[in-house]
């Protein structure tokens, strides 16, 4: 099927909770204080996009493509991301409120979450290798069968990630976050 080719284009507050999105590819589009809530983005191809302001909370993403995208200050409720294409999947979070959303058996590699609300995502067995977790709240995360290797989580917190259920070889973390790589051990650490 081919879309639409829409570039270049800036959407400031737009609903698409009563207009839906045109299905087509968007290539170096900015959306910003758009609602998605609740929306079909079925189908429809992002590349090199901003989402800036946005609320994508609870989104039906089956089949999108997002390469390229930057999400800033986004409020990403049940984001189910593992719904999208995962072809040439290249995502970059910045202050989103992601809780509960979903990155299940997705290649993230070296995806940067900055100062990002990550309760109850589910990572499990997602490839996260070289993924940035800056100033994020992992509280309630799901690690499991995850690939961390060389993830950064120095200022990362609230985590709890079981170093025999995932690869953490050459992952970084501060003093501070052991009790999140031993809590399931039932040790004291003072």
């Amino acid at each position: 099927m081919n879309l639409p080719f829409i570039n270049d284009k800036t959407f400031n507050n737009k609903d698409y909770t009563i207009t839906e999105l045109p299905k087509a590819e968007y290539d170096n589009c900015t959306f910003a204080n758009c609602v998605f809530t609740d929306s079909y983005l079925t189908s429809n191809s992002f590349l090199e996009c901003e989402f800036i302001d946005c609320n994508l909370s609870n989104v039906k993403p089956k089949g999108v493509t997002f390469n390229d995208i930057s999400f800033i200050n986004c409020k990403m409720i049940g984001f189910p991301f593992n719904e999208c294409n995962s072809f040439l999947l290249e995502l970059h979070f910045k202050d989103c409120n992601l809780s509960l959303a979903s990155f299940y058996q997705l290649n993230i590699k070296n995806t940067n979450f900055n100062s990002c609300n990550l309760e109850s995502v589910d990572f499990t067995e997602t490839n996260g290798t070289g993924a940035s977790f800056s100033d994020c709240n992992l509280s309630k995360a799901i690690f499991e069968n995850t690939n961390l290797e060389k993830a950064d989580f120095t200022t990362a917190k609230n985590y709890i990630i079981h170093p025999e259920k995932n690869k953490i070889k050459g992952a970084k973390f501060c003093e501070d976050g052991l009790f999140g790589l031993l809590s399931m051990y039932q040790i004291k650490v003072q």
